[in-house]
């Protein structure tokens, strides 16, 4: 089994900063494509950030120039940076991740879409 578990949210002003990590953990072999999505109320989930493992990166439109995302692959964990922040980004940001584990028993799995449990951003003066 793998779990990624999200920490930094919180309440900001607007024009603050704000640093988001996700951990994952597990018998991890490898870890492709991570990613931050959010959902604000009563919207659909959207992605704002990925990076590959060789340090891609993709942004949506709305975050390029404000968020920066990135990786320490030694330590399974994906940050994002966030910068200038607006009430519009007020959401709960939960992070994804395409995971491969190593069991010596079953060989390798791949756990293509796994999520963490979510952390609130709210940016209101």
């Amino acid at each position: 089994q793998v779990q990624l578990v999200e920490s930094g949210g919180g309440l900001v002003q607007p024009g603050g900063s704000l640093r988001l990590s996700c951990a994952a953990s597990g018998r991890i072999f490898r870890i492709d494509t991570m990613g931050w999505y959010r959902q604000a109320p009563e919207k659909e989930r959207e992605l704002v950030a990925s990076i590959s493992s060789g340090g891609i990166r993709n942004y949506a439109d709305s975050v390029k120039g404000r968020f920066t995302i990135s990786r320490d692959n030694a330590k399974n964990t994906v940050y994002l940076e966030m910068n200038s922040l607006k009430p519009e980004d007020t959401a709960v940001y939960y992070c994804n991740a395409d995971i491969f584990t190593y069991d010596r028993s079953f060989g390798i799995d791949r756990y293509p879409e796994v999520w963490g449990q979510g952390t609130l951003v709210t940016v209101s003066s």
